[in-house]
């Protein structure tokens, strides 16, 4: 196996580690209005037999396109006599992933739906720690006919996570996130990382709703050239041969990307690159679901592209 097909398809903890994040993306910056389109090509399907064995799931094969949008909008801000401030915000998200699965013996996904909303609140405990706090819920569909949208395709989620700012480029934190996965309430451990070294040349490595790792070189306030590593995914809830289910998908790209920056609000980046690999896969929505070993079957390497405008 590649290291990237390790990090997503052997690390503990890994499913509720990713239903978390999807609950809790809206949690990351204030301020803005962004999209992106991504396209990750055509590959096979694999299934990993042992560690050191796979083998194709037939001629099973498959692309998708995915398309995203987020809003984030502060509704307070208050500045301390130390300079921190609290912040009262506003988070409303939307993902449509179509999934192009071609010669599959059983029914796949072929599209997911999801949409996010949440009320966030950060504010400083001390000059050391800030307390970050998201309350909200989302939908979760294998469809996209919203009449279609009851209770079983909603999830309830509360999350709380203390922050410590270790170094002026450097955050720190965890906390625990309560969400309704399985139909009840039940709690799940988060981990908060943002770390970042600026100037012409600079890095920045970010945990917050997956993994965000961007490495470049500042042209001029016009133009910066990156080299990306991203952890993304969908969520979908279903009913799968009577019994209640979750199909996961995620994926792992990384690739260079020019940036191009008009003024101080818009901000254009356009990524070619690889999707390194793209786990799709069904799992009961339940405790014991969650740890059964379905996350063996994924679609390889394949090219990517992505396009995004962020407006602050």
């Amino acid at each position: 196996m590649t290291f990237a097909e390790n990090i997503l398809l052997n690390m503990g903890m890994q499913k509720i580690c990713f239903v978390v994040l999807v609950l809790l993306t809206s949690i990351s910056t204030f301020s803005q209005i962004s999209f992106k389109t991504e396209y990750l090509g055509n590959s096979q399907y694999w299934q990993d037999i042992d560690d050191e064995h796979r083998e194709k799931v037939g001629n099973s094969k498959g692309a998708a396109m995915i398309y995203q949008g987020d809003i984030k909008v502060p509704l307070s801000v208050k500045t301390n006599d130390s300079g921190q401030k609290s912040i009262w915000a506003i988070s409303a998200g939307g993902a449509y992933a179509h999934l192009d699965n071609q010669n599959f013996n059983d029914e796949m996904v072929s599209e997911m739906l999801n949409l996010q909303l949440a009320l966030i609140n950060l504010r400083p405990l001390n000059k050391r720690w800030s307390l970050l706090t998201a309350i909200g819920g989302g939908v979760y569909t294998p469809f996209t006919d919203l009449s279609k949208v009851d209770f079983g395709y909603v999830l309830g989620n509360v999350g709380v996570i203390f922050i410590k700012h270790l170094k002026p480029n450097l955050d720190l934190g965890g906390g625990l996130a309560v969400n309704s996965t399985f139909g009840y309430p039940m709690v799940f451990p988060t981990v908060y990382l943002n770390w970042s070294l600026q100037g012409n040349y600079y890095v920045n490595v970010s945990m917050v709703t997956g993994l965000d790792i961007k490495a470049g070189n500042k042209f001029n306030d016009f133009f910066s050239l990156n080299i990306i590593a991203n952890a993304n995914g969908q969520l979908a809830l279903l009913e799968k041969d009577g019994k209640d289910m979750m199909c996961t998908h995620q994926y792992f790209t990384t690739g260079i990307s020019p940036e191009i920056n008009f003024g101080k609000h818009i901000c254009i980046s356009l990524v070619a690159g690889i999707n390194c690999v793209r786990p799709l896969y069904y799992n009961e929505r339940s405790l014991r679901g969650m740890f059964t070993d379905d996350t063996d079957y994924y679609f390889g390497t394949s090219p990517y592209a992505s396009f995004g405008i962020i407006i602050k």
